[in-house]
């Protein structure tokens, strides 16, 4: 199988809500490809979707009641600790939940955590090796 990630979906329990949150706090822009309740954003040549959170589990044939820690983080990077801090301040004042303030890792880089309506985590980083 060839090693790439070409679109992700999110199952979310309030699509108004997570388009909310991705649209007007984070400030993303829906793609063209978005239509009916598929949200699409396109991502650095990836594609990034919100879909209802019921009618994804029932695509993929699973029980939609996972609650807590899913197991995975998205992340964003950043180019420096203050463009790290900068935005974290930005996102709290549009509400945005901050999980982990910013703050230096056991990596070597400067990490923080923002949680969406749905708690899936963004982890907000500046990774000086990259």
């Amino acid at each position: 199988m060839e090693q790439k990630i070409s679109f992700i979906t999110l199952g979310v329990k309030d699509l108004e809500i997570a388009i909310d949150f991705y649209e007007n706090k984070l400030g993303w822009k829906r793609s063209e490809m978005s239509n009916g309740d598929m949200i699409v954003f396109e991502v650095s040549g990836i594609h990034f979707s919100l879909y209802p959170r019921e009618e994804l589990a029932k695509d993929a044939m699973v029980d939609p009641a996972g609650e807590g820690f899913r197991g995975f983080t998205l992340a964003h990077l950043e180019k420096s600790e203050k463009d790290v801090n900068d935005l974290i301040e930005t996102l709290r004042k549009v509400g945005v939940k901050i999980v982990k303030e910013p703050q230096k890792v056991f990596w070597g880089g400067y990490s923080s955590y923002i949680a969406d309506p749905d708690g899936n985590l963004w982890e907000i980083a500046y990774n000086p090796f990259i």
